[in-house]
């Protein structure tokens, strides 16, 4: 784990509380389904997408972000600008999605976070909006705060510091936090998003059409 260009965002904001809840990106896939692209080098607004989904997190208030990466990680540190973010390399990337969580909010721990807002590098239809009324969400260590897609929960997902051991005992393969969040469903605060953000997912070719 390397703080890239120097930095590690440890300082945030004049009082501090800017950096209570940090962004974690998860760009570790190998883009299997398209032809094995990694996603995050793919090129949205004529920048790698990892590049792009950093700067949603950072525009909704996130000063520190930590990256997870795996496929082609060094061409993703040479392409992608990403100064100021923590960088991890996630050596298991190939095991699935629950490998980057873990890795992800591993790296987190001494941080100073009181939450984590996890964003997936694949829904570039997710803008800063939708991401910052997530984060407004936020109240303590025990929040936990899910944008919804016309009432059904989606991305990103904030979890508050209480719940990172049971969600990183919990993820695995491609599954990510989905058997922590419906074991917790009851608690999680649904904040509605479907009238600023669009939630596919870049999966396959056909959804390359969404990239801009």
């Amino acid at each position: 784990m390397t703080p890239a260009g120097g930095k590690d965002g440890k300082d945030g904001g004049k009082d501090g509380t800017d950096d209570e809840v940090a962004g974690l990106v998860l760009a570790a896939g190998g883009g299997r389904r398209l032809g094995g692209r990694p996603k995050a080098l793919l090129t949205h607004r004529g920048r790698p997408l990892v590049e792009h989904a950093v700067g949603v997190l950072r525009a909704a208030g996130c000063t520190r972000v930590h990256v997870v990466l795996g496929a082609r990680a060094p061409d993703v540190r040479e392409r992608a600008h990403l100064e100021g973010c923590v960088l991890v390399d996630n050596a298991d990337w190939e095991q699935g999605m629950g490998s980057s969580l873990r890795a992800g909010l591993d790296s987190l721990a001494g941080s100073g976070a009181r939450a984590v807002l996890v964003s997936l590098v694949d829904q570039p239809g997710i803008g800063a909006e939708a991401v910052a009324r997530v984060r407004a969400a936020f109240g303590d260590e025990t929040s936990l705060v899910s944008a919804a897609y016309d009432g059904v929960r989606g991305h990103p997902v904030l979890f508050g510091a209480a719940h990172w051991a049971g969600v990183a005992a919990s993820a695995s393969g491609d599954r990510g936090a989905r058997a922590y969040l419906k074991e917790h469903a009851a608690r999680i605060a649904l904040v509605e998003c479907g009238d600023v953000a669009q939630a596919y997912d870049i999966d396959t070719e056909a959804d390359l059409g969404h990239l801009e």
